[in-house]
């Protein structure tokens, strides 16, 4: 297939019209910041994906990057998107276990690290891959040094070229991290998806785009927007880390125009001293874009008032079987969803796959996105689609009249405490909405009695009170009692994940730790 020149997209393009337009920013919490133009990016990249041809590395094949949130981390995804491969980003917080899972079941070929994060993967044994290649000039013990081979390699495009595919793991919250196969490598390059196609007309994006990405590009969102940013020739700022001051910051002294964030982050840039947040002029900034966890209400309000009407919602996951979205207006007509289908379809099911009507709680089920399978696993894939095509991914929420969504929770995470369900992101929203709390988990605790109760680990702002009777007090003000933390355990950070997911499992093994006496 050939496709015409005005709908292709991808950097190599751009790069050979205009290859002296700044496309990166590496923005450094301890160094000056580092520009790349298009053509330095295409350079780079290319020769990436050349040496990484000459080790071995044919089109079709894996790669994985354990590399964080450095400008090595983009090169060889565009190398990957260029060769025709896969690429697979990890988590720099994983362990070896972990990491060893990922590598052996996505059959990884070559695993490319930063020195600093080799320690991750010792004691992985036979799951490493033949090959492996470590960040920089010099050989490490088994690594070869990736450095001398992309200097080697030419900075032409690689024999061949093709689109590549990401095989991503969803966040493992309730459970191991699965593989997500909703592409394949092959396509021509500058081919792009239904679903970028409508995102890049819903946001406005173009090439007078300035992107501010403020989260760990092994996610999903961040990753799939950067994408978009540079296919567009527009400009992204990359944050190595997140700090809400700074972002400010660079909001006004890059002329940011979009964004995107996760509701903990919002929270972070709320809590700023007031002259802090109304220091920076802010007012290139039209699209604020966030996704990846529940924001409260009160939150996007304060948001809201502050930002003014920029705040773009969406729902979605790693799957990419739909996604619904949402506008500051349509919002405060519909406070709290998270908006219709950007295109494809949604119903609201019963645990036996009936349609419910407006108001009623069930699985949200999609149809219209991405094909989607788990790695190496039949049965998940099937018990997440239904015979018509919608699938499930355990989300719970209701639609109302107009058919926007509401999101509840999790399947997984839903509370039954004397037969009653009790989703825990609603208890969750009224303790966040406490002036001194900061973060907030809900889960269900095993009860004599009840079978389980509600449960809350809270962290609370600097010099606040652990007064648990009191935040008790305050969500019996709001919420039915059934519904309302029966303990609370207080901690310093609760260890939500840059991309704003909470894992709850090993909060609820810590807590039941703690109530056997083996654990503070």
């Amino acid at each position: 297939m050939t496709l015409p020149q005005a709908e292709r997209r991808h950097p190599a393009l751009i790069a050979a019209q205009t290859p002296e337009r700044e496309a990166l920013v590496f923005e450094r919490s301890d160094a000056a910041p580092e520009r790349w133009t298009y053509g330095e990016l295409e350079a780079r990249a290319n020769r990436a994906a050349q040496a990484l041809r000459a080790a071995g590395v044919e089109a079709g094949q894996r790669i994985a990057v354990l590399t964080g949130n450095r400008p090595e981390t983009l090169v060889l995804y565009w190398a990957a998107m260029r060769a025709g491969l896969w690429f697979t980003p990890i988590s720099i917080h994983l362990k070896a276990g972990e990491i060893a899972w990922m590598l052996e079941s996505a059959d990884i070929r070559a695993l490319i690290a930063a020195p600093e994060l080799l320690p991750a993967c010792e004691g992985i044994g036979d799951a490493l891959p033949e090959l492996r290649f470590v960040l920089g000039d010099a050989d490490l013990d088994g690594w070869a040094a990736f450095g001398p081979a992309c200097a080697a390699a030419p900075d032409s495009l690689p024999e061949a070229p093709a689109e590549g595919a990401t095989l991503l793991f969803s966040s493992g919250t309730t459970g191991r991290p699965k593989g997500v196969v909703n592409a394949r490598p092959g396509a021509p390059l500058g081919t792009l998806g239904e679903l970028s196609r409508r995102r890049m007309a819903l946001h406005a994006l173009d090439a007078e785009t300035v992107y501010l990405s403020t989260a760990p590009l092994y996610h999903s969102a961040p990753l799939r927007y950067l994408d978009m940013v540079l296919r567009c020739g527009g400009r992204a700022v990359i944050m190595d880390r997140f700090d809400a001051a700074r972002a400010l910051a660079l909001i006004e002294r890059e002329r940011i125009t979009h964004s995107q964030w996760v509701p903990t982050m919002f929270v972070r840039l709320l809590r700023l001293p007031e002259a802090t947040r109304h220091a920076r002029d802010l007012s290139s900034h039209r699209f604020a874009i966030h996704a990846a966890a529940p924001c409260p209400e009160s939150v996007k309000r304060a948001m809201l008032d502050w930002w003014g009407p920029i705040l773009h919602e969406y729902y979605s996951a790693t799957e990419a079987n739909g996604q619904t979205v949402i506008g500051p207006e349509e919002w405060l007509a519909h406070p709290g969803s998270v908006g219709r289908p950007l295109f494809g379809e949604l119903r609201i099911r019963d645990e036996a796959g009936n349609d419910l009507p407006p108001g009623e709680t069930g699985l949200v089920y999609l149809r219209g996105g991405a094909p989607f399978e788990y790695l190496g696993d039949p049965e998940k894939t099937r018990a997440a689609h239904a015979p018509d095509g919608f699938s499930t991914l355990g989300d719970i929420g209701h639609v109302d009249a107009e058919g926007y969504l509401y999101l509840t929770d999790r399947r997984d995470f839903t509370i039954i405490t004397g037969g009653v369900n009790v989703y825990p992101r609603e208890v969750e929203d009224v303790l966040l909405g406490h002036p001194e709390v900061v973060d907030a988990a809900v889960f269900g605790l095993p009860d004599p009695e009840f079978g389980e109760q509600v449960h809350a680990d809270v962290e609370l702002a600097p010099g606040a009170s652990r007064d648990a009777a009191a935040l008790m007090a305050w969500c019996r003000a709001r919420l039915a009692h059934l519904k309302c933390p029966r303990s609370i355990d207080f901690h310093d950070a609760l260890p939500r994940l840059p991309t704003g997911k909470l894992p709850k499992g090993p909060l609820r093994d810590a807590a039941l730790r703690r109530r056997a006496g083996d654990a503070p």
